[in-house]
């Protein structure tokens, strides 16, 4: 993204944008009883409403994210609630090197389409750790998200992107938000493979 893009995220969070969202993701609230504790990594995290979930469930959190203005918040908000978490600004598109030292137990990437990212991201993943994603997929619905189908992913290509995992769930349809909007959806959470491990985490009821 150029400094266009950042002043244009910026802008948005500034003007209030998203600030009604403050729910986790359900995909993440479903997800985390099934997962052990440890060290969290919320990619693209916008005002923090996963990093900051993780981090009352008692995960160390780092989260990137290229909007200034949006960690200000996250992080106000984090620390009305009394939680520690590493926000890092970010331009993940251009930057040099990978932001954060791994190893990871847990990766979260919700909505911000960067296929390329996906093999860093499982490489950064500790021996058993879990990527957990979910981006909006193409749809002739009437749904929440991106009109542009560039910022959309086509069916399977979320899949093909973590085929290195052991997927431990593999979803594309529509979902409901937990404010109660529809939105049109690809979501993989899959474990990073590891000889030793024993299966561990199954699909929740």
């Amino acid at each position: 993204m150029s400094e266009t893009e950042r002043a244009k995220w910026d802008a948005r969070y500034a003007a209030g944008a998203y600030r009604d969202r403050n729910h986790a993701c359900r995909l993440l609230t479903d997800w985390t009883p099934t997962l052990p504790v440890g060290r969290a990594l919320d990619v693209a995290c916008g005002a923090g409403r996963n990093a900051i979930f993780l981090a009352s469930r008692g995960f160390t959190v780092d989260a990137i994210d290229i909007s200034g203005v949006a960690l200000e918040q996250a992080a106000a908000r984090a620390s009305a609630l009394h939680l520690q978490i590493n926000w890092r600004n970010v331009d993940l598109d251009v930057a040099a090197d990978w932001p954060v030292d791994g190893p990871f137990d847990l990766i979260v990437l919700v909505r911000y389409v960067n296929l390329a990212l996906y093999p860093k991201l499982i490489g950064t993943l500790a021996p058993a750790g879990v990527l957990l994603t979910e981006q909006h997929l193409v749809s002739g619905a009437d749904v929440i998200g991106p009109r542009n189908s560039a910022f959309r992913l086509r069916p399977g290509s979320l899949r093909s992107s973590c085929s290195q995992l052991q997927l431990l769930h593999d979803f594309e349809g529509l979902v409901e938000d937990p404010d109660g909007r529809t939105a049109a959806l690809a979501q993989i959470v899959g474990r990073k493979r590891d000889p030793v491990f024993d299966s561990g985490a199954t699909e929740p009821a």
